[in-house]
């Protein structure tokens, strides 16, 4: 195992901060949080019926040029809060579309059904039934079978940038499309599938997915930083002023990001989220980030030694932070790429979410995936999934 150099952090100044951002439950998923919010919801809904739309809310209001951006003793912007990317919006532009939505699409996308969201996370309220398809993974099959409506976050609200209504939250290449592969790309990932193919999906832990082994859950926090797509895409931010740190509240994952001249790891030390440096460029906080952990897949494509990603975070409003991305591959993409997605302001209490499943279930899955063989051995059926 490699060792991996720690960053200094003042933890008695950062646990200060982290004590007034948020709170810890103990053993579970953050579950709660989303009953709060329905009940919330529920509650805004009776009180106001006439919630307004992400089309209807683009009215300017008539104080917004007097909002400054809020500074830290050190004069810095003030990027600290709870936050989240959550959004209707996809991440790859649909093929033949343009860069934005009519705010009819808008309205009408956003509209929820009934007791059901604008984008449902289940099979009840509209999403696909893939029950039947053997060809897919356990997980995949039951999505959406699995948990009620209260568990899932798949966003509400369309993506807003610069006052448009974003189809995309990737913007460059120009079709808000990811580039194509390299050669060495394509040959990398084709050697890893014909290296997985030889094993079955529960032959041992390692080929199980590093999020449900509550290893890391890459998506959230990146780089670069992309809504989860399913829950728990939200975070919190501390700043001091040499450090700034990002929490993802998906498996409490954390990036501790230092700010000064980058004295970079050597280039064998990739760990998780890589080797991140920041930069102040007037008020826009600039990240580069270097050494990337090899099993951390962007999309299903792994980054090499060469990955270079470019995050900059701008406060522009009370209630955003607008995250701008560039990822640079060379080795693995045939042009550089990048986007970009605002943090809206999240008014609730982010909960620990204590990912156990690595720790606890990883017996039952190994030991059911050797019963169901034992099964097939005997050529007798399961009676429990029939």
């Amino acid at each position: 195992m490699i060792s991996v150099p720690v960053s200094i952090v003042d933890h008695a100044e950062m646990e200060v901060e982290m004590s007034k951002r948020m709170v810890v439950v103990g053993r579970g998923h953050a579950v709660m949080s989303r009953y709060s919010a329905l009940f919330l919801v529920v509650l805004c809904a009776t009180a106001a019926p006439g919630v307004v739309s992400t089309a209807a809310a683009q009215a300017p209001a008539s104080d917004a040029g007097k909002w400054e951006v809020p500074r830290t003793p050190d004069g810095h912007p003030d990027l600290q809060g709870n936050w989240t990317n959550m959004t209707l919006t996809p991440f790859e532009r649909e093929e033949g579309r343009g860069p934005v939505f009519t705010w009819a699409e808008v309205e009408e996308m956003e509209q929820p059904s009934g007791d059901c969201p604008a984008n449902p996370g289940t099979i009840a309220c509209g999403r696909e039934d893939n029950q039947g398809d053997e060809s897919l993974s356990n997980e995949r099959r039951l999505s959406g079978a699995e948990y009620s409506e209260v568990y899932w976050d798949r966003g509400s609200r369309v993506a807003i940038v610069d006052g448009e209504p974003r189809t995309s939250l990737v913007t460059h290449p120009a079709n808000g499309r990811l580039p194509a592969l390299t050669p060495e790309a394509e040959r990398q990932i084709q050697e890893y599938e014909d290296f997985r193919d030889q094993f079955g999906q529960y032959d041992h832990p390692e080929l199980r997915p590093l999020g449900e082994r509550c290893i890391v859950f890459g998506s959230p926090l990146g780089p670069p930083m992309r809504p989860q797509g399913a829950y728990n895409s939200n975070y919190i931010i501390v700043q001091t002023a040499d450090h700034v740190m990002i929490m993802s509240e998906m498996v409490h994952d954390v990036r501790i990001i230092r700010l000064g001249e980058p004295n970079r790891l050597p280039a064998h030390v990739r760990p998780w989220f890589g080797d991140s440096w920041a930069r102040w460029e007037g008020d826009a906080l600039v990240v580069e980030t270097t050494n990337i952990n090899p099993q951390q897949s962007l999309r299903g494509v792994p980054p090499s030694e060469h990955m270079r990603v470019t995050e900059r975070f701008t406060r522009v409003d009370e209630e955003t932070i607008l995250y701008e991305f560039t990822v640079e591959d060379p080795t693995m993409y045939t042009q550089a790429w990048g986007g970009e997605i605002p943090l809206k302001k999240f008014d609730e209490m982010l909960y620990e979410f204590a990912c156990h499943e690595g720790n606890y279930s990883m017996s039952g899955i190994l030991s059911g995936a050797r019963y169901q063989e034992r099964m097939e051995a005997q050529g007798s059926s399961d009676s429990r999934r029939d």
